[in-house]
């Protein structure tokens, strides 16, 4: 076995390393230096004070304040010290576990990324839905009130007079069997040629050019309102804005700080057309909105029927596949929907049966003549 190490002695009152051959023995380190002088150092009063990763020297010191000091390179030095004297091992690091120590750095750090993982998987989700339900219903009108200033600004509002107040009605039929809600549901046409339908938080509803344009009957388009209520009442937007804005937002949403809110949700608003609501969410939706228009005495089959177009004839269109990735349709949410949709009494009126649902549809164009 090794018993002598090369190394450097420091004297602890200059800072000049003096060469020097250790030797290991039972009871402490002989230390003698170039000039032949030898030190003796009791195990005892050693301490280690470097040498605990690979690639670090290794460093012993004796003393107070200002110690004498030993310098190894080598680490098996170390494991030569152990073994010389096992009874006092504890004092001095082992070598050997170095690699134990780099698998547990491996292991904590697989750990940091599994728990991110799941924070940001499950954690931010379920604070979203804590932060959303303190929010105040004037919070949310707030910030629905930034969301529209992004996504229809007035310049591109559709605003005709008598086609609103008929898009209007539809949304009055929806509601009037509501028992008391907090929100006042406001819809506006953005000149738009998106296929798009965005439920903003306090009761925005902003319906593109583009997806009126699909709808050919007043049923149609009371279904697709009757889902995106369905958003707004169960604050599935606030949840959507608040998981995907910055954490200036939920501190402001936690805080009440509505106009910090409005700031930071602007930024949120920007993104609001392309979130993708989760599967509980959709489904949320698609059995409250069908049981609304049930309530109101309007047609089902028109919630449906407009899904059926969109996926049977224009899933090459751009812009109906944006409108699907964010609200999904597929073969079994139609299921989904006829199946909700069997209760319905048999003889449902025609909604708004005195309208002509083509001319309705070319709000935008009024819009446009008119200025």
């Amino acid at each position: 076995m090794q018993t002598d190490w090369e190394g450097y002695y420091l004297d602890g009152r200059t800072a000049a390393r003096q060469r020097a051959t250790i030797r290991v023995m039972r009871q402490g380190l002989q230390v003698t230096r170039d000039q032949g002088v030898a030190l003796w150092w009791p195990y005892t009063e050693i301490r280690q004070t470097q040498g605990f990763y690979a690639g670090e020297q290794v460093r012993l010191e004796r003393g107070g304040e200002i110690p004498e000091a030993l310098l190894v390179s080598d680490a098996g030095f170390l494991s030569g010290l152990r073994r010389m004297a096992p009874e006092l091992a504890t004092r001095f690091h082992d070598p050997a576990r170095r690699r134990m120590r780099v698998t547990l750095t491996a292991l904590a750090a697989l750990a940091v990324i599994g728990i991110t993982t799941a924070f940001f998987l499950w954690g931010i989700p379920a604070l979203a839905s804590l932060v959303a339900a303190r929010v105040p219903v004037s919070w949310e009108e707030r910030l629905g009130q930034a969301v529209v200033e992004h996504l229809a600004p007035p310049k591109k509002q559709c605003v005709d007079p008598a086609r609103t107040r008929v898009i209007d009605e539809i949304s009055t039929a929806l509601t009037a069997p509501l028992p008391r809600q907090p929100y006042r549901f406001r819809v506006m046409v953005v000149n738009d040629p998106a296929v798009n339908a965005v439920a903003a938080p306090g009761g925005y509803i902003v319906i593109f050019r583009g997806l009126l344009e699909r709808t050919r009957t007043a049923e149609e388009l009371a279904g697709v309102l009757a889902h995106e209520f369905q958003h707004v009442l169960h604050r599935h937007a606030t949840r959507a804005l608040v998981q995907h804005a910055s954490s200036g937002l939920l501190l402001a949403a936690l805080t009440g700080d509505a106009s910090g809110a409005t700031i930071y949700g602007l930024e949120a608003a920007r993104t609001l057309g392309t979130l993708q609501y989760s599967r509980q969410n959709e489904e949320e939706a698609d059995a409250e909105g069908m049981r609304m228009l049930l309530q109101a005495g309007i047609d089902p089959t028109g919630m449906i029927a407009f899904f059926e177009v969109l996926g049977r004839n224009d899933r090459t269109s751009p812009s109906v596949l944006k409108y699907l990735s964010t609200h999904p349709e597929t073969r079994d949410r139609i299921e989904r929907l006829k199946s909700l949709a069997a209760p319905a009494p048999a003889g449902t009126g025609t909604l708004l049966p005195h309208h002509d649902w083509r001319d309705i549809r070319k709000i935008c164009q009024a819009t446009r003549q008119r200025r």
